[in-house]
Order: structure tokens, then sequence, then C-alpha cells
């Protein structure tokens, strides 16, 4: 069987941002807005975004996996023009997306982002938008989770919830039986030193994987280049954050990157590699890492 290869790109917060109603300018998003204008569109650029989309489409991935926070205040005016980009990213049946808490930045319009990338969220059976889900792809299990809830003004935590979890643990239980590659798909990282960005049952989650494992988790929201690793049943598990897909360099934050895994049978296991490019001097997408995660 010939490798398959996945690449994963997160936190595009899609540029621009269209301007507010000032009657949606209230509470949270204000504060949201205030930083977009003073600080984030210096940073967050559609050039950049373009220039890493074109260069996974010219590594011809077999699927691509986006890991939530497509738009930034959750404005209705933001998500056509998200859907619009994901399409242009590729069809249903080779991208999937998951929700950040930036797609939930709000109660009035948290349901929205299921309804508007239904068919890029669905599980392969049945066709609707619930979490987990699960796409069978190649020699893959995507197993997709939501951490996507509205917070209070200056909180960005991220929250399963006990069905999810208990869902999860059914799902696991049943691909164990299979002789597949399950990759974890989620938008808050498993574990975070910032209080207010943390995931709040990332404890429970991490339980569930001791007891029935993945072989790889991807997440974004940290806006970093980050490997971590947890423990599962068979071994520890890389957990791998990537950089915002739209950002210039600044501060303590790298430049847009993507992540391709390579993925292949190896004797009674399993081979995986990780190639990391990103963004450098003249909008040029260059390779900046390679290694073996298993």
């Amino acid at each position: 069987m010939a490798p398959f290869t996945l690449a994963h790109l997160s936190d595009p917060h899609l540029p621009p941002l269209p301007k507010p109603r000032l009657i949606e300018l209230a509470g949270k998003r204000a504060l949201g807005y205030v930083n977009w204008t003073r600080n984030r569109h210096k940073y967050q650029r559609r050039e950049v975004l373009d220039a890493l989309v074109a260069d996974i489409q010219a590594q011809a991935p077999d699927h691509i996996a986006v890991t939530g926070d497509l738009v930034n205040l959750a404005l209705e005016a933001e998500f056509a023009p998200a859907l619009a980009w994901l399409e242009s990213v590729g069809p249903p049946d080779r991208v999937t997306a998951i929700p950040g808490n930036h797609d939930a930045y709000v109660g009035a319009t948290q349901h929205r982002f299921g309804e508007t990338f239904l068919h890029y969220i669905a599980a392969d059976t049945p066709d609707i938008a619930t979490f987990p889900g699960v796409r069978r792809r190649g020699p893959l299990a995507l197993i997709s989770l939501s951490t996507a809830v509205p917070t209070l003004p200056l909180m960005a935590t991220g929250t399963l919830g006990r069905d999810q979890l208990a869902s999860l643990e059914q799902v696991l239980e049943r691909l164990a039986a299979e002789d597949v590659f399950r990759v974890l798909l989620v938008h808050h990282p498993l574990k975070s030193a910032a209080r207010q960005k943390r995931m709040t049952d990332a404890t429970a989650l991490l339980a569930v994987l001791r007891r029935h494992g993945v072989e790889l988790i991807l997440h974004g929201h940290d806006h970093i280049h980050s490997t971590m690793w947890f423990e599962g049943p068979n071994g520890n598990i890389p957990a791998i954050g990537v950089p915002s897909a739209s950002a210039l360099a600044h501060g303590r934050y790298p430049a847009a990157a993507y992540n391709l895994f390579r993925i292949e049978k190896d004797n009674a296991g399993w081979r995986c590699e990780q190639t990391v490019r990103s963004l450098g001097a003249g909008f040029q997408i260059q390779q900046i890492k390679h290694a073996r995660l298993i």
C-alpha cells in the first residue's frame, strides 16, 4: 500500500475582518474588535494564508485537516467568505474541518459553524455534524472533536463535555478491532500553561486516551510549533500543534506553517514521518523540519 499523506493547518483567522454592524459590537465582540483593529490585522494576512494553501496544494496531499478558528468574531458576515475559502482549499471529501473557540465566539452564532461547514464536518455515516465524528480516508480514521464553546470576555477556554467524552470512548472501542491509523483532531491542546486558554476537561480526555489510545493528535489554538507526548495503552502518543496559517512572525509567535504527515504500514505497526513547511522570506514556503514520530 502506498503511503498516505495528511496535511494539517490551523487557525487561519480568515482576513480581512468584515465591518461589523454596531449591534454586533457588544460584550466580548467589542474587545475582540478592538484587538483586531489595533493589533491582529497587522499580522493576520490573507496573502500569507494564500501562499501557504498554494504550497499545500502543490504537495498534493491525500487529505487536509483544518483544526479550527476559521473566523475571528463569529460575525454573520464572516461565514460565507470562510466557506468560499475552505472550498478553495479542497472539496469536502478531501478536507476535514473542526471548530475552534473563535468559531463559537458568542452564543448568538455558535450554531453557524455546524450549519455553514456541514459537509466538511460530517462523519461518513450518518451525514450529520456531530462530535465525535469519524471519517475514513485510506488507512486513516480521522476522529473529530469539538471544544468550541462561547466563553466570557478575556477567556479562550474549550470544553468537550461529558457526552462527547463518553461517545469518544465508544468510538475508540469500536476502532480498536480495526487495523487503522487513528488521528484525533481537536482545536485546544491537551496541556496548556495558560489557564485562560486551556481545555477545561483535558484530564478526562487524557484518561480516555490512556485506556484506548490513538496514533496521532493534531491541534491548533496556541499559534506555535508544538510537540507533546501523552501516555497511551501501547506507548506514548505524539500531539502536534502548528502556528496560525495566516500569521506573519510577531513577538514570540512564529510565521505561518503547516505539517505534512507521511503515514504507512511498517510490518505489524505504523510509520509516521512529519515534515514542517513554513513561511520564509519573500512569502516563499520552505521546509524547516523533518522527523519520524512513530
